[in-house]
């Protein structure tokens, strides 16, 4: 267990990194704001205080975030972790996936001295979990699993304007709750499709697991919520529509007018339920028990498997 004792981000690759009193860190993208943010395996660069305070004893007068840092705590020494290794802050889950790197063209603080630990002393990681963090949290090794968590959007232009009691959103929720997941937000939203691509967006860059929606999945020129999960999502699950459209077909030939989707969209599972408490009810209990192990794979806490 460590302290975090400085936050740093820069604007532009290749300066020194300027201290923030607490950052937000993006799902599979790194540090808002942050130079070295985006989509690669070095979304997230850690350096112990320990190996900051021995370069000072030798003579080089630096302050935090001079190496290109993003993250300095006490306690560690980084680079004895191996690749792999699990870090927690608060809800920030990160995974290191590179140890030390090679300087190409050297840094500022390089140039000055003639030397720079980050290369030997630094780690880099990924996001895995999106959140908050403040400088003074703590911050440690973990093995423990990213906590199952859900978020619920409401498609509805009546619910949106006040015409009609969004009942759907609490039944996902209440069946949610019930099997283990933390609902950490849930909207109602009218039927607008960049509306809908935002919200899924904003939910993601946490790393909320399971991302579900109800409503607009109809044949209504209003009915969006399918065009916008496409839009979003970089991957498609349809066996998880295909399996609530056959599941409901043994109750009403409508069923099949549905056209909900699925996908993944960075470590999270956005799926579309029908508008109707009676469907919600039937569609999520049906395919929930078997979305836990998909979210489990998602976030690599787990290996696909098959049944014997």
């Amino acid at each position: 267990m460590s302290k975090i004792k400085a936050l740093c981000i820069s604007e532009k690759r290749g300066t020194r990194k300027f201290m923030i009193d607490k950052a937000k860190f993006i799902t599979e993208y790194g540090i808002e704001f942050d130079a070295h943010a985006g989509d690669w395996h070095r979304q997230v660069s850690f350096l112990g205080l320990g190996e900051i305070e021995d370069f000072r004893k030798r003579g080089g007068n630096v302050n935090f975030g001079d190496f290109g840092e993003n993250i300095v705590a006490d306690e560690f020494r980084f680079k004895e972790l191996p690749v792999g290794t699990r870090l927690k802050s608060g809800d920030v889950f990160f995974e290191i996936t590179q140890i030390g790197k090679e300087c190409h063209s050297h840094c500022q603080i390089y140039h000055q001295v003639g030397d720079c630990i980050m290369p030997r002393e630094g780690v880099f990681a990924r996001v895995l979990h999106g959140g908050e963090i403040k400088v003074g949290d703590l911050l440690e090794v973990t093995t423990k699993n990213i906590p199952l968590d859900a978020a619920i959007i409401t498609s509805s232009d009546s619910s949106f304007n006040g015409k009609r009691e969004d009942l759907s959103g609490p039944k996902c929720e209440e069946i949610l709750t019930a099997a283990g997941y933390k609902v950490i937000d849930k909207k109602i939203l009218p039927d607008e499709k960049d509306e809908l691509v935002k919200q899924m967006k904003i939910y993601a860059d946490l790393g909320i697991g399971l991302i579900l929606t109800t409503g607009g999945t109809g044949f209504s020129v209003r009915d969006v919520t399918p065009e916008a999960t496409m839009e979003v999502c970089t991957r498609m699950a349809p066996g998880i529509a295909e399996a609530m459209r056959f599941e409901s077909l043994k109750i009403t030939p409508r069923a099949m007018l549905s056209r909900a989707v699925a996908g993944i969209y960075k470590r999270s599972l956005i799926v579309n339920l029908p508008g109707s408490v009676k469907a919600v009810t039937e569609c999520l209990n049906f395919v929930l028990p078997t979305l836990k192990h998909g979210i489990e794979i998602l976030r690599g806490e787990t290996g696909e498997c098959a049944s014997k």
